[in-house]
């Protein structure tokens, strides 16, 4: 008798986002994990993307508590001496994070800033792993050769080979399957460099949630990869690192 494998999102954003004035409520996010057969996930404020790190986070860390999800807070890259402060005041909380969120693009940060590479460190130094939004054609290099467990959450099947080449130097590196929806790019990442390198994200909910479950549900790989993509590799991502 199969069983259906555990799904976590690692890639829940709530709040208001400028850049389309639309809303993503925490009970949407509910109604779609529902739908969906979603345990939980990752969550993150886009108030802390674009405005207000700390109450943004402060948000995040609220709405984590209150749907048994694991908060994810965001530094502003624009802003490395404050990112230093709301670092180290996260770390110093009751329930310090397990990984932290960048939004290069969002906050009109090239990779090659200096402040860029600054938090990045400050990051790989305390442990954390590291969801980063953008091109991975651009963010990946910036963060090669640092021993960083990062999970590329914008990867594009159209710049899948780009992943795999860094991948296969990089054993910390991971991509978010929300839009590797092309043919055979689920089935790529995992022979290439395993399926451990699979994570489940579906930015819930500001993109199709359903296709990017559809898509792992039904790819060409074996039960165990499909439950490794599924929950496993983000579970694994969230522990203390060694």
């Amino acid at each position: 008798m199969s069983t259906e494998p555990v799904l976590l999102d690692c890639d829940i954003l709530v709040g208001h986002d400028v850049t389309t004035g639309r809303w993503g409520e925490p009970e949407r996010v509910r109604e779609v994990f529902a739908a969906g057969g979603i345990s939980g996930g990752v969550v993150s404020a886009l108030r802390a993307v674009h405005f207000d790190v700390p109450s943004g986070n402060d948000e995040a860390a609220k709405v984590a508590e209150g749907n048994g999800w694991t908060a994810c807070p965001v530094l502003d890259l624009r802003d490395p001496l404050g990112a230093e402060k709301e670092l180290e005041r996260q770390l110093a909380s009751d329930a310090p994070p397990r990984a932290v969120r960048l939004a290069p693009t969002a906050q009109h940060v090239e990779p090659v800033y200096p402040a860029f590479g600054h938090v990045v460190r400050l990051l790989v130094d305390a442990g954390l792993t590291i969801f980063t939004e953008g091109d991975v054609r651009t963010i990946g290099p910036a963060l090669r050769g640092l021993g960083a467990r990062v999970v590329f959450l914008d990867t594009h099947f159209y710049y899948l080979g780009d992943f795999v080449v860094m991948a296969r130097s990089e054993p910390g590196f991971h991509t978010s399957t929300r839009m590797l929806t092309g043919p055979d790019s689920l089935e790529i990442v995992a022979a290439e460099v395993g399926a451990e390198r699979l994570v489940l994200g579906c930015r819930t909910p500001f993109h199709e949630t359903r296709s990017v479950l559809r898509r792992l549900l039904s790819a060409k790989l074996s039960p165990d990869e499909i439950a490794q993509a599924g929950s496993r590799s983000l579970t694994t991502l969230l522990e203390p690192s060694c």
